[in-house]
């Protein structure tokens, strides 16, 4: 009697097909991706111009959100800007700045691009301007990571422009691949670039200097309010005058309709 040999569950080369079907398992996520900002601050936007492109940039304040953490292996800062009754995406108004210590170099994020709203405030600066004082105050020494700067961020040359003017105040160097037409940033070292920015345009209110423009703002406020009622009870009492006044003129018209009555009543007679 022969016995058969055992046949296997599943043929090899299906177990193959579905082994290469199978979708490759997400990235794992960096466990500081979702973490909240802990310190706040408020930036005021001096009103500026109407811009051509930009439209109108009036008075604004907003508010400066950041999260700070480390580890021996790395650290990192990121910074918020939110705008009081408006919602943008999560990769707008944010600048992540990451320090790695092993190889003693230092990454500007997100790697999306900067994407700031409202644009052309001096936000752009400012952000980076925070970031770079926060390296210079620990590791100026380091390398700093260049990248490439994305084609969406210069549609037109005046944006262009801008961006590399922005990038190259700060400290950056921008390189052009001409026959590509793309370009990249980068620097030597977090020592060669440069903590400012335009303080005429972006103010940082500290607490108590917030506390004294709202007790101006409500002192001026009370102010208008007497001047308000102020002019008010002037408003009123010239009506009542010009009321008294009609009636006066109306019993004086009466009168003289009533004399030339009687003067025409009594020539008739």
């Amino acid at each position: 009697m022969t016995e058969t040999p055992p046949t296997s569950d599943a043929d090899p080369a299906q177990t193959a097909a579905k082994e290469a079907t199978k979708p490759e398992p997400a990235p794992a996520q960096h466990p500081w991706a979702e973490l909240a900002p802990d310190r706040f601050r408020l930036l005021r936007l001096a009103p500026l111009m109407t811009d051509p492109v930009s439209g109108a940039r009036p008075l604004r304040f907003v508010e400066l959100a950041q999260l700070e953490r480390h580890t021996p292996q790395q650290s990192l800062l990121r910074l918020f800007i939110h705008l009081p009754g408006e919602k943008h995406s999560k990769k707008t108004n944010v600048l992540e700045v990451w320090a790695d210590h092993g190889t003693k170099e230092l990454r500007f994020g997100p790697d999306s691009g900067l994407r700031i709203e409202p644009a052309n405030r001096g936000l752009g600066r400012f952000l980076l301007a925070q970031g770079i004082s926060w390296a210079q105050r620990r590791w100026s020494h380091y390398l700093v990571e260049g990248g490439t700067l994305a084609a969406k961020d210069a549609l037109d040359e005046r944006m262009r422009l801008h961006r590399d003017h922005c990038l190259q105040t700060q400290g950056f160097d921008i390189e052009y691949v001409e026959s590509q037409n793309k370009a990249s940033y980068g620097a030597p070292r977090v020592s060669a670039l440069r903590p400012d920015w335009n303080r005429e345009k972006v103010q940082i209110l500290e607490l108590q200097d917030a506390a004294a423009m709202l007790e101006q703002a409500d002192r001026k406020l009370l102010e208008q309010e007497n001047e308000v009622h102020s002019l008010q009870e002037r408003l009123s009492r010239l009506r009542r005058e010009d009321g008294s006044l009609r009636f006066t003129i109306a019993c004086l018209v009466a009168f003289a309709l009533f004399q030339a009555g009687l003067l025409i009543w009594i020539a008739t007679r």
